[in-house]
């Protein structure tokens, strides 16, 4: 781990970014260019004091996991990433398996969707990064460990999950999931990810089951999804499904059509979605 290294490498790249890189308001006139620390430790998801140590080239080995969090929050590109990985003596991620890392221009188009719910998913379900509407809708991913952010899982093994949703709309998602990570294990026979989720499900749930033996197969598409918000009640939103192929990635993005009840709602989800009565369980 070449701490010096690391430690200027973070500094610069904190340095080139504004507030409005990042979807922060810009707050009162900064003495120096760039992001505070503790606006890039909140956005990565770490103490203030971790990432502090960092910069100061005395903190412990940062994990793989902390190293795309860091990337992420300081818009990394994917060859600035890897670079990230080398400074700690990692090995970067395989470029030809679903990336955790966000490209920057993508976090661009997620923070300038400020009326909207949107939320970058991997095509195996891993919730990536959220926009603040997304959270107020269906709770806050980065709050979870890791492995409770993957919404086919927390679909079939948290009930919490499913309050989301019309009691009657429940066997139509679990479908979905389940037709989506099927096509998703069939293209990609050799990453052990979606074959992992797989057997996982199968032992755990009956009704994934079930639903996996009938073998049926789609990806995730636009649509209409309804969900029931403990606030504001209920919404039936449009559902747009953007794609990014290199990286196995989805901007998942929900809007509501003007003059609608649903619209008035998610106005109002907005006003309230930064008091803390968002669900706790999140789905997409």
């Amino acid at each position: 781990m070449n701490r010096p290294e690391l430690a200027d490498f973070l500094r610069r790249g904190r340095a080139r970014l504004e507030p409005s890189d990042v979807g922060l308001a810009p707050g009162a006139r900064r003495r120096t260019p760039g992001l505070r620390r503790e606006e890039v430790a909140s956005l990565a998801g770490m103490s203030v004091d971790y990432y502090t140590r960092l910069e100061q080239s005395r903190g412990p080995r940062p994990s793989r996991q902390m190293l795309t969090a860091l990337a992420r929050a300081l818009r990394l590109t994917d060859d600035e990433r890897d670079h990230l990985f080398h400074l700690v003596g990692e090995e970067p991620p395989r470029r030809d398996a679903a990336s955790a890392h966000v490209r920057p221009g993508l976090l661009l188009v997620l923070d300038r969707l400020y009326d909207s719910p949107a939320q970058v998913v991997t095509d195996c379900g891993a919730v990536l990064a959220q926009n603040a509407l997304a959270k107020a809708l269906v709770g806050d991913a980065s709050a979870r460990p890791p492995r409770e952010r993957n919404l086919t899982r927390r679909f079939f093994l948290d009930p919490t999950a499913r309050a989301l949703f019309p009691p009657e709309d429940l066997p139509g998602h679990a479908r979905d999931h389940v037709a989506n990570l099927r096509a998703v294990a069939a293209a990609r026979p050799h990453d052990p990810e979606p074959a992992a989720l797989v057997a996982e499900l199968r032992a755990s749930s009956e009704e994934f089951a079930r639903l996996w033996d009938e073998h049926e197969v789609s990806t995730r598409r636009p649509n209409k999804k309804r969900f029931l918000h403990p606030v504001v009640g209920l919404l039936e939103l449009d559902c747009e499904v953007l794609l990014s192929h290199e990286t196995h990635q989805h901007l998942i993005i929900h809007t509501a059509r003007p003059d609608t009840d649903s619209y008035e709602r998610l106005q109002l989800l907005r006003v309230v979605g930064l008091q803390d009565m968002t669900p706790q369980g999140a789905t997409g």
